[in-house]
């Protein structure tokens, strides 16, 4: 596959993310309840825009997976809004599924101050977005997902085409199909969720749709590494006040003990919440149910089922 530049370029012109929406197009006539609902309106086709995707985000879900189990990380790489989102998502993995915060790290056009400011001159140097991936060492083993609604972001291709050079598989998050990141993408997602109801503030439409996909790919992808049992986030960090009781109640649902019984079991559990549970489903103590969590691979319902 030939790396970006070397591919025939979208008009920016043309894009559709940047045509004039006619049905917005009187928008400065109406009253505020009028824009709100032309607003909401237009927001409706997003999800049967992502719904369109899905085959694509399966196999996106597929690479994220393969990429974690072999020991790689998950690569955010995004300018703007785009990027602003992947970080976003990439920051719940660890306190949400209790992974290490190395496992997703996110490169974002002007980095760190591009995430509290604009760092619109950042977007178009193609050569710091290939920095970027070199410098966090990409490699083989991990899957880069690119984030750009035009799919012509100098940054991102940038950043794409050494991390192809290095091996890694990467996903291309678009709202433009055929664009050069949907091009360059091993898996392309490309929801087309059409002009804005601002003319070109894919902030929008086409972030909403990023937003939807990435919350996809990372729940799907923490529920095959089996982060999750039924659907309780049981490797859940609690590291506040909130979330410890957010734990027990976990705990709870799981198993229905009272809260007192669970918050006594979390505790003998380690304040482990998927060890608490398979104590008290499989009926054995700490140690077997770390042994059964460890033999299955982190799957509740499989050590579970095999201490039964």
């Amino acid at each position: 596959m030939a790396p970006p530049d070397q591919r025939p370029q979208v008009n920016y012109w043309e894009m559709e993310t940047e045509q004039r929406n006619p049905r917005t197009m009187e928008m400065d006539r109406l009253s505020t309840e009028e824009i709100l609902r032309v607003i909401n309106q237009e927001d409706h086709s997003v999800p049967d825009a992502v719904a369109a995707e899905i085959p694509h985000i399966a196999q996106a879900v597929t690479a994220i997976v393969r990429a974690v189990r072999s020991g790689g990380r998950v690569i955010y790489v995004g300018a703007g809004t785009s990027g602003r989102i992947g970080l976003l998502d990439a920051l719940e993995w660890p306190p949400t599924f209790g992974v290490e915060p190395e496992l997703i790290p996110v490169l974002v056009a002007g980095g760190s101050q591009a995430t509290i400011g604009s760092a619109a001159p950042s977007e178009d140097d193609a050569a710091a977005g290939a920095a970027e991936v070199s410098a966090v060492g990409a490699g083989g083993n991990d899957a880069v997902v690119a984030i750009a609604a035009s799919g012509v972001t100098p940054f991102v291709l940038g950043a794409v085409t050494e991390a192809r050079r290095r091996g890694c598989i990467v996903i291309g998050l678009c709202n433009v199909p055929g664009s050069p990141l949907a091009q360059a993408a091993d898996i392309p997602i490309t929801p087309v969720t059409g002009p804005e109801v601002l003319t070109g503030s894919t902030r929008m439409k086409a972030g909403t749709s990023q937003k939807m996909v990435l919350n996809m790919l990372s729940t799907a992808a923490m529920v095959r590494l089996g982060k999750v049992y039924s659907n309780l986030m049981v490797d859940m960090s609690p590291s506040n006040q909130k979330l410890v009781a957010r734990a027990r109640r976990m705990v709870a649902q799981a198993t229905g003990l009272d809260a007192g019984a669970s918050g006594l079991l979390l505790e003998e559990a380690g304040g482990s919440t998927k060890v608490a549970i398979v104590m008290a489903l499989a009926a054995v103590g700490r140690e077997e149910a770390e042994r059964l969590l460890e033999q299955t691979g982190g799957f509740v319902r499989q050590a579970v089922e095999a201490g039964r």
